[in-house]
């Protein structure tokens, strides 16, 4: 559903703050999450807590203030994470065995933007069941307020240490190993949690820090999304001082891109690749990864025996089929990497320390292990999104190429020889996703733009 610039969806509650996210939806969704974890919470038999962090956005503390409240007003008791990554809220669910979490980020939007990003009691995306069940109790305004005895507690509590010695932990980690390769890393948080919570983490590994855009202002230095237009100062400040490798989250360090010691943007459909590539060197097992994913990922694949199950968009898509399939590793195109033995979410921290892992371990420089990647090239492109039935749309896009290998899981991925598209509506925009990838930039953006004119042709 929308509102104005408001977008509820299976990513979270989005908006522009004062715009489609003002404090009535904040209060309406947030007691509408407190009474559906409360519930839950009751009937399992566990303390009805909830953990509660954000990103560096400037609306973050009045927007988390306004939600920890409401959330106490339900009988929630809160832990007030303070500025805090995604991935670190995920583990602080699962360290304090809550009902729940919240994360005020709203990803790589604009900073105007803010959003709820809402965690069961697994520190998981909440599934599209639960995602339905508490948007039907915010449209039916069926909540369950606390009377003056019952209202929930409120604490503080920095979780940042127990996210990094856990990845410390990590048996395929080892930082004495990697402080004795001598590496230097550039580190852009784009003025976000980011800047804080991964230098902390390299100094745990030994890795000398040279911090760009980290100071936590919210007034993010370039747009947020990492991508190679967004990020000339990172490459710049790589080749000027010599680093080892260069490393670009987004606003709430979910999502990691990398940079090679020759000031080369490293694609973010690679940074899942090379994460595999050391990660299959150590544990076997299979790989999960969206439709919209770069088919390098099977390559590697190859190269170690190994697995890809592909999954509809969507973090908590990726991670249901990577409890069922048994994966050792997943993630998606846009720089996550998941590590289930850490918990099941995208976590740029731990992402960070198999890369730099694989550069100590190997001996090898990451323009080395970039070159020895598969070449494709993704063009991300979009369609504005009328009002029509977009199911419709796809499946007459669909009878047309019936001939081609065709996936209906989301959206509509065409698979050719040689190349793929893939079309969708999107969860967080207004928008129709068009992905494509071929083996050059041009071949990857004509295949986009025949694909966008094919469907505006269609809407007519």
């Amino acid at each position: 559903m929308s509102n104005g610039t408001l977008i509820a969806s299976i990513s979270g509650i989005r908006g522009i703050v004062g715009n489609g996210l003002d404090p009535s939806v904040l209060v309406r969704y947030a007691s509408a999450y407190g009474t559906w974890a409360h519930r839950r919470a009751v009937a399992d038999g566990r303390s009805p807590l909830i953990v509660v962090g954000r990103d560096a956005r400037r609306s973050g503390p009045v927007c988390a203030s306004i939600v920890m409240s409401t959330l106490q007003g339900m009988g929630c008791d809160v832990i007030d994470a303070g500025l805090a990554t995604t991935p670190t809220v995920e583990m602080a669910v699962i360290e304090e065995n809550a009902a729940g979490g919240i994360i005020l980020s709203a990803s790589h939007n604009p900073e105007e933007w803010n959003a709820l990003k809402l965690l069961n009691e697994r520190g998981e995306f909440l599934t599209p069941a639960e995602g339905e069940a508490v948007m039907q109790i915010a449209d039916r305004e069926d909540t369950d307020p606390a009377g003056v005895d019952a209202l929930g507690t409120l604490r503080e509590h920095d979780f940042l240490d127990m996210h990094v010695s856990r990845i410390l932990d990590l048996d395929a980690i080892d930082a004495d190993v990697i402080a004795g390769a001598g590496l230097t890393a550039v580190v852009d948080g784009v003025n976000s949690v980011g800047g804080v919570a991964l230098p902390r983490l390299l100094h745990e590994l030994g890795v000398e820090v040279i911090e760009l855009n980290c100071e936590p202002t919210g007034r993010f230095a370039h747009p947020a999304e990492p991508r190679p237009q967004h990020l000339k100062g990172l490459t710049q400040k790589v080749k000027e001082e010599g680093a080892d490798i260069g490393l670009a989250v987004d606003p709430d360090a979910d999502r990691l891109a990398l940079v090679d010691d020759q000031g080369r943007f490293i694609l973010e459909e690679l940074t899942q690749v090379i994460a595999a590539d050391f990660w299959w060197q150590h544990h076997d097992g299979p790989f999960v990864t969206n439709l919209s994913s770069s088919r390098a990922i099977e390559d590697v694949a190859t190269k170690y025996g190994q697995e890809v199950h592909r999954s509809a968009v969507g973090e908590i898509n990726v991670v249901m089929t990577m409890r069922t399939s048994g994966a050792v590793l997943g993630g998606e195109g846009n720089g996550g990497v998941i590590v289930p033995d850490l918990h099941y979410g995208r976590d740029a921290l731990a992402g960070a320390a198999i890369v730099l892992q694989h550069l100590a371990t190997s001996g090898k420089t990451l323009a080395e292990i970039h070159d020895s990647m598969p070449s494709y090239e993704i063009a991300k492109d979009k369609l504005p999104l009328p009002d029509l039935d977009v199911d419709a749309l796809l499946t007459r896009m669909a009878t047309k190429y019936e001939e081609e290998d065709l996936s209906a899981v989301d959206g509509l991925k065409i698979d050719f020889p040689d190349s793929w598209v893939h079309m969708r509506p999107s969860n967080t925009e207004p928008i129709l996703r068009v992905y494509a990838e071929a083996s050059t930039v041009a071949k990857a953006q004509a295949l986009a733009d025949r694909f966008k004119q094919e469907l505006s042709d269609m809407i007519g």
